[in-house]
């Protein structure tokens, strides 16, 4: 006999225990740590691989006998992990924006000793310079993870960056400071990521004529960020857009491909068309 249609006697526990509302939540908080783990446990296979410095070469140039096809138009990308964190982080990014044509992609690696913002970006100016040189790019567009994003929004706003950065993206970046693991105190970085800290009292300041435009895309389960909203971008002179992203942590965040479609867009919008990256009401992923 085939029966269809009927009612458990007894609902799941986490229905009984929790409103429907509060139930569809949790299950959707575990469906995004079990990714966060898998990731995590794939990413720490990979750690080894991004330990060192990324090698640099220097596009070929044509011979004077070859019929020159026109040249890729987008400026090189620039890819900067998080706190503890190498470029590893980003090998699945970087294959997604190959595939699509973007073939000038680096990451830059800065010591997990780093203490200080300021000089993680000094080393990125001087990072960015060089592939402007290298390719002779007038710009570059810039994907932060994190304490990446943080670095290269220092840069941008405190040290002139923003006549090279054309766009940059942030991921799960902590703009108005994060108070998640008060322990990690320890460590002056994290200091410089907390609320209030002189750092962020820094990027509050005026920036007039900053030319950079910004997109942050911020998750409504990112479990490092306190409070979440602190990965949106406030700030009355920054062009910036913030997207939030449904369904994914922290740490999936460079990882998941309906984000990388996102970053895509961003990179791809001109100042102009920069409302049509995810559209203002954010993107659900999972």
């Amino acid at each position: 006999m085939k029966v269809t249609g009927t009612a458990l006697p007894f609902p799941p526990l986490y229905r009984r225990l929790l409103p429907s509302r509060l139930a569809g939540l949790s299950l959707a908080l575990l469906k995004a740590t079990a990714l966060e783990l898998a990731i995590l446990a794939g990413h720490l296979l990979l750690y080894p691989s991004g330990i060192t410095q990324e090698r640099r070469t220097t596009p070929a140039l044509p011979s004077p006998d070859t019929t020159q096809l026109p040249t890729e138009t987008s400026p090189p990308v620039v890819l900067l992990h998080g706190f503890i964190d190498n470029r590893s982080v980003f090998v699945l990014l970087r294959r997604n924006l190959a595939q699509h044509g973007r073939h000038q992609v680096e990451s830059l690696n800065y010591s997990p000793l780093t203490c200080d913002i300021r000089t993680a970006a000094e080393l990125l100016g001087r990072h960015i310079e060089g592939i402007c040189e290298r390719t002779g790019s007038r710009q570059v567009d810039v994907v932060g993870h994190s304490l990446g994003g943080l670095i290269a929004r220092y840069y941008v706003q405190r040290l002139g960056g923003d006549h090279r950065v054309r766009t940059l993206v942030t991921l799960g970046t902590p703009h108005s400071g994060t108070s998640v693991v008060p322990l990690a105190n320890a460590h002056p970085i994290v200091r410089q990521m907390r609320p209030g800290s002189p750092i962020l009292e820094e990027l509050a300041r005026p920036a007039p004529g900053c030319r950079t435009h910004f997109v942050s895309f911020w998750s409504d389960l990112d479990h490092l960020m306190d409070p979440l909203e602190t990965a949106c971008i406030d700030h009355p002179d920054l062009l910036a857009q913030n997207v939030r992203v449904s369904g994914v942590g922290h740490l999936a965040l460079p990882v998941h491909p309906a984000v990388a479609t996102g970053i895509r867009q961003a990179l791809d919008a001109t100042r102009t068309g920069a409302a049509t990256v995810a559209q203002a009401d954010g993107m659900t992923v999972a």
